[in-house]
Order: C-alpha cells, then sequence, then structure tokens
C-alpha cells in the first residue's frame, strides 16, 4: 500500500514524539505505508527550511506562500513567488486563502489580495494551489473564479457539499484531513461521500489535527493512514483503494504538467 500525505507540515512536528529526528518520524510514516509527504510553507521566514527538507529527502516535496492569517513576515509579490517556485522539488503555491475566522472579513482587503497574487502566481508557473478557506467560503470561491484558478485543493476540507461542489467545477480537488473521523463531524462525512474519486486526496496538516484513534496527541504525516482508513469505511471500498486511488490522484494534481 501506497498513501500520500498531500498536506503536512514536517518542519513544524515536535520531533520527540516520533524517535527524535526527521529520518525516525519518516520511518514510522513508511510503517504505516505513508510513502511521500508534500510539506507546505506558511511564511516565507520559514520557506528554507521547508524547501531544505524536500531537498534533502526524495520522498518530500514542498510549496512556496503565504498563509492567509500571517500578518508580521514578508507578503510576496507574483515575481517573488516564480522565482521561489522554480524549482522541481516546489510542486504547488500555497498555502493560500481567505480566513474570516482569525481576521475581521471588513478589515481584510489585504488578504483577498495576497490570495490574488497567489493564483497569479499560480496560473503562470503552472503549479497547483493549495487553498485554505475558513469562514470564507463565498468571498473563497468568488476570488478563484474571477481570478480563474484552475488547478489546486481545496485543502484540509471542513466546508458542506455546495462549496465542494463549486471547487470541483473550477477544476479542484477536495482533500480531507483528520477532522473526517472528529465525532462531530457528521455533516463532513457526507460530504466526503460525495466528492468523485478521481478528485480526493488525504492529508493530515499536522502536527494539527490529530485523527481518531490519536486525537488529544501529537500528529504527524503517518496518521493519513486512519484519514484513508476513515475515507474507506465512509464510502464502502477497501483502504487500499483509497490508497491507490489518491496516491494517482496526488500523482495527477502535481506532475501532470
Amino acid at each position: 500500500m501506497h498513501i500520500v500525505d498531500s498536506h503536512c507540515h514536517i518542519d513544524r512536528v515536535d520531533l520527540e514524539h516520533f524517535g527524535g529526528s526527521i529520518e525516525s518520524m519518516l520511518a514510522h510514516a513508511n510503517e504505516m505505508s505513508v510513502k511521500e509527504f508534500l510539506c507546505v510553507c506558511i511564511d516565507l521566514e520559514h520557506f528554507d527550511d521547508v524547501f531544505s527538507l524536500a531537498k534533502k529527502h526524495d520522498q518530500i516535496y514542498a510549496s512556496v506562500g503565504v498563509h492567509p492569517v500571517e500578518q508580521e513576515g514578508q507578503d510576496p509579490s507574483v515575481e517573488e513567488l516564480l522565482a521561489l517556485a522554480d524549482d522541481d522539488k516546489i510542486i504547488a503555491i500555497g498555502e493560500t486563502g481567505l480566513d474570516y475566522f482569525h481576521v475581521e472579513k471588513e478589515s481584510a482587503d489585504w488578504q483577498r489580495d495576497r490570495f490574488r497574487r497567489h493564483i497569479a502566481a499560480s496560473n503562470e508557473s503552472g503549479k497547483p494551489m493549495i487553498i485554505h478557506t475558513r469562514n470564507a467560503k463565498e468571498d473563497t470561491i468568488s476570488i478563484m473564479a474571477e481570478e480563474k484558478a484552475n488547478a489546486g485543493v481545496m485543502h484540509c476540507f471542513s466546508e458542506d457539499w455546495e462549496t465542494a461542489k463549486a471547487a470541483l467545477d473550477l477544476g479542484f480537488y477536495i482533500s480531507f484531513s483528520g477532522i473526517v473521523t472528529f465525532k462531530s463531524a457528521e455533516a463532513l462525512r457526507e460530504v466526503a461521500k460525495k466528492v468523485p474519486a478521481d478528485r480526493l486526496l488525504v492529508e493530515t496538516d499536522s502536527p494539527y489535527l490529530t485523527p481518531v484513534p490519536n486525537r488529544g496527541r501529537p500528529n504527524s504525516p503517518a496518521y493519513t493512514y486512519y484519514v484513508a482508513e476513515k475515507l474507506a469505511e465512509i464510502r464502502g471500498v477497501s483502504i487500499d483503494q483509497i490508497a491507490d486511488t489518491t496516491t494517482k490522484n496526488f500523482k495527477r494534481l502535481f506532475f501532470s504538467n
């Protein structure tokens, strides 16, 4: 079995809980059939940390972008994003998007502008986007449509089917994290039943959002296994089928250009 963690923050995982090194953490993931990883950048001040992991380990890829809630660090231009993305190990732009949970919508013009710049960098580079949306689904979809965003993933999806369908109609993939295993996530599990198999991805968003059965403990990419296991249960298929489908989807999205 071969599972891909399509969104994690390996540079932020507390390695003390997973053998004390990147190598031991990756070995643990391998034991749980998680073989490849997209380590996602959230600010340019730590881009080198993310990129160096990808350069050092064949099974790790990286992205470049600034998370919508990051306000203190560098706010990149399209040209700066394109320059940093100009490497085969940088396979995506983001994570980017809108977050009206941490930032009031009325004061988020800078966030919307940043999102548009990331879309422009994605369109120009041909590298797919990683999109974060929280309490901002209407504006997220609206800006994606206005700016002609046409390739990427709605990561850590936790919205309704209407939002998923709108993203799917724009050509995007939908990625589920450990949230889909939470007791309170019944509505999300209904969405997970409906997403077409060829648009489905799995992730941990580690070190955040540890799935059941390890909820409340530190998260790592190894636990993508439990997300895949839950999706298999929800959709009435084998975990091997989910692993195969989501791995093929990951390769198609990030390596077909």
